[in-house]
């Protein structure tokens, strides 16, 4: 599942949206090129490995090692009988969350819910607290929601329908953050995966979710690399004396259990 979630088996090349970083352990934020999200690259096995290209056709852009950590947090979820429903909020083409589907199914769980949180039109305007390098370099965010980000709500479904996982058990809150997390109808979380880039997408979620994420529930950084969101983590668990190991996932995801 893995491998056809990011395409490696047919592999697929990368949209040349930034100068690829050669060193995998690098925290360098990456650089907008010319052509973006016209020109492409050829398929890199490191760089997809590490979810550090932006695929064309795979419906996931987070890699071999962020997938693996969702998988490693499920397994202890249930092996440890974890209360909760799971979520990602921000999910491109759908990938993770038709994974954590696809876990659920192959271990016949049918009390928990996979919430698809997302604008389902690209990110919204970096807020004050986001160096933008997008945008510095020459790339507005309305752009690249346009060539890259911006994936509607009916084709994330219709991802999710091809593997033959569009059920009752997935649910979609389409929206800001701001707007839909406050009233979203969940009561427990076992999950919370954060793929929201900047500092208000990830307060939000933090402020919105965390109070509903069980003891022996995980919460998953996907932009942790990103300083705007690392500083909302920085920000949430400071005023709510969260102490919990932060344990890198890959140089640029992290993820901790609370307690």
């Amino acid at each position: 599942m893995k491998k056809v979630l990011t395409n490696v088996i047919y592999p697929d090349g990368a949209y040349a949206h930034i100068r690829q970083i050669d060193d995998p352990d690098s925290t360098e934020m990456p650089i907008p090129v010319e052509g973006l999200g016209e020109r492409l690259l050829e398929f890199d096995a490191d760089a997809r490995d590490g979810g550090r290209d932006w695929p064309t056709v795979a419906h996931t852009m987070v890699g071999r090692r962020r997938l693996d950590n969702v998988h490693e947090c499920l397994e202890r979820i249930l092996a440890d009988d974890v209360p909760g429903d799971v979520i990602e909020t921000g999910v491109w083409r759908g990938g993770v969350c038709i994974f954590m589907r696809a876990f659920l199914v192959a271990h016949g769980c049918t009390d928990r819910t996979v919430w698809v949180a997302d604008s389902f039109a690209g990110l919204p305007p970096a807020g004050d607290r986001d160096p933008d390098p997008v945008a510095a370099m020459g790339h507005d965010v309305a752009t690249v929601n346009e060539r890259m980000l911006a994936v509607d709500l009916a084709q994330v479904q219709e991802n999710f329908d091809r593997y033959g996982l569009l059920d009752d058990q997935v649910r979609f809150l389409p929206g800001w953050f701001s707007d839909t997390l406050p009233t979203a109808p969940i009561e427990r979380l076992s999950l919370l995966r954060l793929d929201g880039d900047w500092y208000d997408s990830t307060m939000d979620a933090l402020v919105n979710l965390y109070p509903r994420l069980s003891s022996g529930g995980f919460v998953i950084i996907d932009d942790y690399c990103v300083p705007g969101c690392a500083d909302a983590v920085t920000d949430y668990r400071a005023q709510h004396g969260i102490d919990a190991e932060i344990i890198d996932i890959d140089r640029m995801g992290v993820y901790w259990r609370k307690p």
